[in-house]
């Protein structure tokens, strides 16, 4: 007896030793150097990583999560795994800062993990199924030296049954191999780049969403799609199923459904709904089981949203995107999804929310994913907050992007079958969250084939929701929306008969927060500002000429972004998250605006002076510095040259150039007549310009607007109103224009328009 209670105590002082060990190993973990952090970093624990039900839309009460510190190794590809090279912080990729590990890897190398796990004594007798999140790009999932199973495809969920390789031991070993070439091959890779630079990041290879595992019967669900019909008031819940018979069937609400190839359908009236709105997010909960000879073997929880999708008519005839079958102007940011310390994934689920509720905060009801796809918890945080979502495909095949005008690239068989077998788990996981209410399978020609067949493609794997054919650049022709991307913009396609016109991207103002950027210099935005003061008044300008837009069948719009990236300074906030660059009140008043009533605020455009983009205007320029008063009405500018706008030289691009201009420097000056009828609300005259680089206007010598570098098309822009109350009269007044240039293209052309009430 003595001897036995001595074993015990012994037992107990390793355990407690192995246990303090193992403490202090997690003690020691610490985020590789790295270039910036998060504001959510501090709260990273290896301990406790990302510990939060990682399938929302279909939960199991019993489950373990594998987060959490993983040994490592970075091996030639033809190297068999023997040992490790550290510890890795799953689920963070290896070039992460949070990883701890921050190396990279490339074709030529496989990425190990290994793990040691146990198995609860309770879950004998129920199939074992290993999950992962996502793991970039290819894998090979191995169980106590057996293979498990593996999968392909960088953005979304996958399972293997593990049962069948547990031994009897305590630990069974898991052991994890990937190998991802990222732009070395053609799969999608969104905006990795294994040479970082300009749009183009990190490259994210391995796991990089939570890894878990869960007990379930050898017959269990596997997927639940609840499709609401807002016009019938009824829900059909469709249920998928795997090791199912004769005997098993599918119930929810009192109803029961047998399966039929896999899975079963059951709907119900709903007459009294709440319909789900950006406004009202309301959520409805669930449960479903599977039963097996009239006994429940298997029961998850899930939720269902009655909302609809749709494109219709607005009372001016023109098509447009409805939410419930009524206009709802979309509005929101490009949203990457970026993180400095983490790349794809957020550093918590409490960073992966903030993203979101920042957004709503702004004043937006839309964000667009742009060329990523995330984890799951996130499209739950939009519906439960109310968040609209274009879920782009990601881009990849990085060989065959094509220009504006280039015709459908021609993609390899092994490419093409890649892509499409990609989209389609993108779909397949995600088409269960009704925030997503668009499919957006090409972005600005990167590597765009085959559209029309692949949204037909798209349109056949869910038709309830519409397809963006492509966003930007080279449209087919097909799809739900007309998808213009200008910067700053904003503009648009006209109004298309069965198609609604849209804004995919514009904005790319540009801030960058020292000490907060992920480079003191060398970074850029599309356009440049050095204060706070002036983005914000710039980008109240980009949203009065939206609201103008707007009335004129534009649909939705999405701004150039939510964060910065990298070198990308384009972000509402800091790439970090410290730093927000705008006042958020303001922002979020200036945003809802825009959001009344089409009747409301309802304006006509008058030009006052024509551009090179309707019809070219005869100005007097020169290219010698002129003396000081070079801009006032009594400036004799006799011995000046004459030439019809726009000035530059060809090969800036959207530029109309009539006369060349190629020095550093011109000076431009016309007669303008205003009529007494549009000086009466001078915030209502603006410049149509387009200005590369830095541009200087004045009205009878004096100067009513300023702009620095350059812009790639031509937009609205507010001139001060109190100047133009000073100077402004009835009849001929002087514009003047400097514009100098430093570097690439140059050009120079403005307008004035006027918004005048609309005629009722």
């Amino acid at each position: 007896m003595r001897k036995n209670v001595l074993s015990i105590i012994f037992l107990l002082f390793v355990s407690i030793c192995l246990t303090f060990v193992s403490a202090k190993a997690d003690d020691d973990w610490k985020p590789a150097k790295g270039i910036l952090l998060s504001k959510f970093a501090k709260d990273v624990n290896p301990n406790n990583v990302l510990q939060e039900y990682p399938r929302p839309q279909m939960v199991r009460d019993e489950w373990r999560n594998l987060n959490g510190l993983w040994d490592y190794a970075i091996l030639p590809v033809d190297q068999k795994y023997d040992d490790d090279q550290g510890e890795i912080l799953v689920p963070f990729a290896v070039e992460s800062a949070l990883s701890g590990v921050a190396r990279r890897v490339g074709k030529d190398n496989n990425l190990w993990y290994e793990k040691s796990i146990e198995i609860p004594k309770k879950w004998n007798g129920k199939r074992i199924m290993l999950n992962f999140g996502a793991v970039d790009w290819k894998c090979e999932i191995f169980v106590n030296d057996k293979l498990v199973g593996s999968h392909q495809g960088g953005y979304t969920p996958f399972s293997v049954d593990i049962t069948d390789a547990l031994e009897n031991d305590d630990d069974q070993e898991i052991l994890v191999k990937v190998w991802d070439p990222t732009t070395d091959g053609p799969q999608p890779i969104g905006k990795q780049h294994n040479n970082p630079h300009g749009i183009w990041y990190t490259p994210v290879t391995g796991i990089w969403q939570t890894v878990w595992m869960e007990p379930v019967s050898a017959a269990h669900i596997t997927k639940v799609l609840p499709i609401s019909n807002i016009d019938d008031k009824t829900v059909s819940v469709t249920v998928f199923a795997e090791g199912i018979d004769d005997d098993c069937e599918a119930m929810l609400k009192g109803k029961t459904a047998k399966f039929v190839d896999g899975k079963a359908t059951i709907s119900f009236d709903f007459a009294d709904a709440e319909l789900w709105t950006p406004d009202n997010p309301k959520l409805y909960d669930l449960s479903v089981s599977l039963k097996q000879k009239g006994e429940t073997v298997d029961k998850v929880k899930t939720y269902f949203a009655m909302r609809k999708i749709s494109l219709g008519k607005t009372e001016d005839g023109i098509t447009r995107m409805m939410l419930n079958n009524e206009f709802l102007f979309q509005h929101g940011p490009l949203d990457q999804g970026w993180w400095p310390d983490g790349l794809y994934t957020a550093p918590t689920d409490e960073a992966l929310k903030f993203d979101v509720q920042m957004t709503k905060e702004f004043g937006f009801n839309m964000l667009r994913k742009h060329v990523k796809v995330e984890p799951a918890r996130f499209y739950y945080h939009c519906d439960s907050m109310g968040m609209l979502v274009w879920q782009d495909m990601p881009s990849g095949d990085t060989a065959h992007y094509i220009s504006p005008t280039d015709p459908d690239a021609v993609r390899s068989p092994e490419s093409v079958a890649i892509y499409e077998d990609e989209l389609k788990q993108m779909i397949s996981a995600f088409e269960f969250f009704p925030s997503i209410i668009m499919w957006v399978p090409f972005n600005e020609g990167w590597g765009q084939f085959d559209t029309p067949r692949i949204v037909d493609m798209v349109r056949q794997l869910d038709g309830t929701r519409l397809v963006n054919n492509t966003s930007g650049w080279s449209d087919r022709n097909c799809g739900d929306v007309y998808d213009k991307h200008v910067y700053p913009g904003p503009d648009m396609f006209p109004p298309e008969e069965n198609r609604a016109t849209v804004l995919g991207e514009y904005g790319g103002l540009g801030l960058p927060i020292k000490g907060h950027s992920w480079k003191d210099d060398g970074n850029w935005g599309y356009v440049s500002f050095n204060d706070k003061e002036g983005l914000f008044k710039r980008y109240q300008q980009l949203n009065r000429a939206l609201r103008k837009l707007i009335i004129k069948g534009l649909s939705a719009a999405v701004y150039t972004q939510t964060t910065d990236v990298e070198i990308e300074v384009n972000g509402l906030m800091s790439y970090d998250r410290e730093v927000i660059k705008m006042p958020t009140d303001k922002l979020y008043e200036s945003n809802t605006k825009l959001r009344v009533p089409l009747s409301e605020g309802a304006t006509e455009t008058k030009l006052i002076s024509r551009c090179a983009k309707s019809e070219d205007q005869i100005w007097k320029y020169s290219t010698e510095k002129p003396a000081d008063n070079w801009a006032a009405c009594d400036f004799d500018d006799s011995a000046w040259k004459e030439g019809p706008s726009g000035f530059g030289t060809k090969e800036t691009p959207n530029s109309i150039v009539r006369t060349l201009w190629d020095t550093n420097d011109i000076w431009i000056r016309r007669v303008v007549e205003f009529s007494e009828e549009s000086l009466v609300d001078l915030s209502a005259i603006q410049l149509y310009i387009f200005h590369d680089e830095d541009a200087e206007v004045f009205i009878n010598g004096k100067q009513v607007a300023s702009f620095e570098n350059y812009v790639g098309d031509y937009f609205f822009a507010d001139m001060d109103t109190d100047v133009l109350k000073e100077v402004l009269k009835p009849g001929k007044n002087t514009v003047a224009v400097h514009c100098k240039q430093t570097r690439g293209g140059q050009y120079i052309d403005l307008g004035i328009v006027w918004e005048a009430p609309a005629k009722k």
